[in-house]
C-alpha cells in the first residue's frame, strides 16, 4: 500500500512523541531506535517485513543481557522498533554501528542511539565512518542529496539484497 506525504509526516511526529515518552520512562537508560530504509511510497511490504525481522533479531542477540524494554510496532509507514538498554550511549552507538556494518541487510537498517534530547548520535562519535550508498559505495548523505540513482536502482538493490539474504540463511 503506497502512503502519502502526510501519512510519513504523521508517522515521524508520532515517533518522536514515543521516544520522548521512552526517554523520561527510562531517564538512566539509552534509547535506540529501529527503522527499516525502504526509498519510495511503499514502506511496508514482503521485502521490508524480511528486513525488520533480521533487524530485530541482530538487535536482540547483539543487546542480550542489557535490554530493559523492547517495543516493536509493523505500521502502514513502515517498522518501528524501541530498545532501552543498560549500556551507555557510546556503546550502544558502537552496537549498533557494528549490526549496520556487518549484518547482511545492515545497510538497511536504520539504528539511532538517542541521547537525553531525543536527537541520534552521529555514526562518527563513535569513530565510525558514514554510512555508503547501496550502490556506488560513496558517502549515502551525497548520492541522496543529488538524487545521484533512481528509485528504481535502489529498489532492484535492495531487492537483489534480500533475496541473497534469504538465499543464505
Amino acid at each position: 500500500m503506497e502512503i502519502t506525504l502526510d501519512q510519513l509526516l504523521a508517522s515521524r511526529e508520532r515517533r518522536v512523541a514515543r521516544q520522548q515518552e521512552l526517554l523520561h520512562k527510562y531517564p538512566d537508560a539509552t534509547l535506540v531506535c529501529l527503522t527499516v530504509i525502504m526509498p519510495g511510497s511503499v514502506k511496508r511490504n514482503f521485502f521490508s517485513l524480511i528486513t525488520a525481522n533480521a533487524a530485530v533479531t541482530a538487535i536482540l542477540d547483539r543487546y542480550e543481557g542489557s535490554i530493559e524494554h523492547v517495543s516493536l510496532k509493523d505500521e502502514v509507514t513502515g517498522y518501528e522498533g524501541y530498545l532501552v538498554t543498560t549500556h551507555d550511549r557510546e556503546q550502544a552507538k558502537r552496537i549498533a554501528c557494528d549490526i549496520e556494518d556487518s549484518h547482511p541487510l545492515g545497510r538497511l537498517f536504520d539504528i539511532d542511539v538517542m541521547d537525553e534530547q531525543g536527537t541520534p548520535m552521529s555514526r562518527s562519535a563513535v569513530g565510525h565512518q558514514p554510512r555508503r550508498c547501496l550502490i556506488c559505495n560513496n558517502e549515502a548523505r551525497f548520492c541522496m542529496r543529488a538524487r545521484a540513482h533512481t528509485q528504481e536502482e535502489l529498489q532492484a538493490r535492495i531487492k537483489q539484497m534480500i533475496e541473497d539474504y534469504v538465499h543464505r540463511v
